[in-house]
């Protein structure tokens, strides 16, 4: 499913929803930044939402990520090599990205939620896709001064998930690009609407709750979230509510 917000006539920001994954696609006249870029066996599926929005592959400028998890970074590696184009984070996540370490959830932390059915049906869809590559990106790159991409993204600081997670704001400020720091859902969550990923997720919990807490100071008005549905309404109250929840 892809949805669509029009920053100006020739500027769109769409959010790519799967039922894995996001990813997310700005487009300024025939020039494309793309946002994460799902697991490694999505590639296709991102160059197939690209045409779908009648752009290229070969039209992306530059890729932003919000955190090296490979849901996120997975699809990115394979497609920078194939069309040549850089991938920036949050200088924090750069060592991350090219894999001199790794604060992912591994068998260990799954394992205690593997009894229950929605984890065990994610794990069915993910494992094909290739939840256990550890393939980062070796020429992972910290955003450029200044950042001047399609779309006019602009970096907001949302550590906790991982510790260089980054949020961006697109569409003038309208949009939040998430990530996982404040999700709408995922597979194994019973909760529908704006949450906290859950813990088994997180790298640093106290300081992902303080993150979400910091959305609460925004004016934006769309969430595009890492996992789950767009949500339309003020970001700053979905932050609360997922306070809450979670």
């Amino acid at each position: 499913m892809i949805s669509r917000v029009d920053a100006s006539a020739t500027s769109a920001a769409f959010l790519v929803q799967t039922d894995v994954v996001n990813w997310i696609l700005l487009q300024e006249g025939s020039d494309i930044t793309l946002i994460d870029g799902g697991y490694p066996g999505q590639e296709s599926d991102v160059v197939e939402s690209i045409r779908h929005i009648g752009g290229r592959p070969e039209d992306i400028r530059g890729a932003l990520l919000t955190h090296a998890h490979v849901d996120h970074l997975g699809g990115l590696v394979g497609l920078s090599q194939r069309y040549g184009f850089d991938v920036y984070m949050d200088p924090v996540e750069v060592s991350h990205a090219r894999r001199d370490h790794l604060q992912q959830a591994g068998p260990t932390d799954i394992l205690p939620l593997a009894y229950q059915p929605r984890v065990l049906r994610w794990l069915a869809k993910v494992t094909p896709l290739g939840v256990l590559s550890r393939k980062g990106i070796a020429d992972a790159k910290p955003f450029p001064e200044p950042l001047d991409l399609p779309g006019r993204p602009i970096p907001v600081s949302a550590h906790g998930h991982t510790d260089g997670h980054s949020a961006y704001l697109v569409a003038a400020g309208e949009v939040l690009v998430s990530g996982d720091a404040l999700v709408s859902g995922h597979p194994i969550s019973k909760i529908a609407g704006p949450q906290c990923i859950s813990d088994a997720f997180q790298h640093d919990t106290e300081t992902a709750r303080r993150t979400v807490e910091s959305f609460m100071m925004l004016e934006s008005s769309v969430l595009f979230p890492g996992h789950g549905p767009r949500c339309d309404g003020s970001v700053a109250q979905a932050a609360s509510r997922a306070l809450d929840v979670s």
